[in-house]
């Protein structure tokens, strides 16, 4: 089993319930999205997964361990297997890119080892690689603080994809990022996953990108659950009520938006659809079954 959440729920100090008696459970190597409007709990599930916070109630179960009952040093072997995305990466910012990149290794690394990486980098050709593939090679030995947003977004994705985890979380992965270097992203997310057996689940803002590259499909809405299906099954009626709170349109990659509508009979979106309507060159629009209108704000 890569996770499993058995009636968890997380009330913070404040007395905020982030989330309400959530269960799932993911086999091992299954991509996941979590897609919901803002303040859904999205953020506060993959805290948990990644160990960052204790659910007030329920059990958890990461790659085969309930990790508030290992002592310190079991925990701390168990986050080393698991690897988070942030939104915001917590890079500090000047630090090399090269650095930030190896650091997705510390956990596995001596103290001796990541000591000695500071003053010369242990692994030049594995984080030159690693960047590569999100076109960032020739920033190897920038500071992160000469970065744009989007570029040290894209670093802390190639930061843990470089660690090669077990269980990879993505919280909001791409908000910062074009709609092409966006899919690309996510792209290279889910070919990780895939290559090494690896357990992913994302949390993201961008309903067509959860439909085009996950197979799998979590809505959730003010800490519950709604519905968890094949993305096959996620029919535009389910979506229209998921965000129904935030109003008459879907969020999508790039900032289009389309206006839902109500329908007696609707058709099911799935995956290959999504890919085919997302593809290079076309536009951001999430199919229905009646026409909608579509509202092109001006782009970011």
């Amino acid at each position: 089993m890569g996770l499993s959440f058995d009636h968890i729920g997380l009330v913070h100090p404040n007395g905020h319930r982030a989330l309400k008696q959530v269960s799932l459970r993911l086999a091992a190597g299954e991509q996941v999205a979590v897609i919901g409007p803002s303040g859904a709990g999205k953020t506060s599930l993959l805290r948990v997964a990644g160990t960052s916070v204790r659910p007030s109630e329920g059990r958890v179960e990461l790659l085969g361990a309930n990790p508030w009952q290992l002592g310190a040093g079991g925990l701390r072997r168990l986050r080393a297997r698991i690897g988070m995305v942030h939104q915001t990466p917590p890079i500090p910012p000047r630090l090399r890119v090269v650095t930030a990149v190896l650091a997705g290794r510390l956990g596995t690394w001596s103290a001796g080892r990541a000591l000695a990486s500071l003053l010369y980098p242990a692994d030049i050709v594995g984080a030159r690689d690693v960047l590569a593939r999100f076109d960032l090679a020739d920033r190897l030995f920038e500071r992160c603080d000469r970065l744009s947003g989007g570029q040290l977004q894209r670093v802390g994705i190639a930061r843990a994809l470089y660690q090669r985890p077990e269980l990879l979380l993505a919280d909001e992965p791409v908000s910062a990022l074009d709609p092409v270097l966006a899919d690309a992203a996510v792209g290279q997310l889910v070919a990780q996953a895939q290559a090494t057996g690896a357990t992913l689940v994302a949390s993201l803002h961008a309903v067509d990108l959860a439909l085009k590259w996950f197979p799998r499909i979590v809505g959730m809405r003010e800490g519950q659950v709604v519905f968890d299906r094949p993305a096959r099954e996620v029919s535009p009626a389910m979506l229209h009520e998921l965000y129904a709170a935030e109003g008459a349109v879907l969020p999508t990659q790039g900032g289009a938006s389309l206006a839902l509508e109500a329908a007696d009979a609707v058709e099911t979106v799935d995956a290959t659809d999504a890919a085919a309507i997302f593809g290079a060159g076309r536009s951001n629009v999430v199919p229905l079954a009646k026409p909608a209108t579509v509202v092109r704000p001006g782009c970011r």
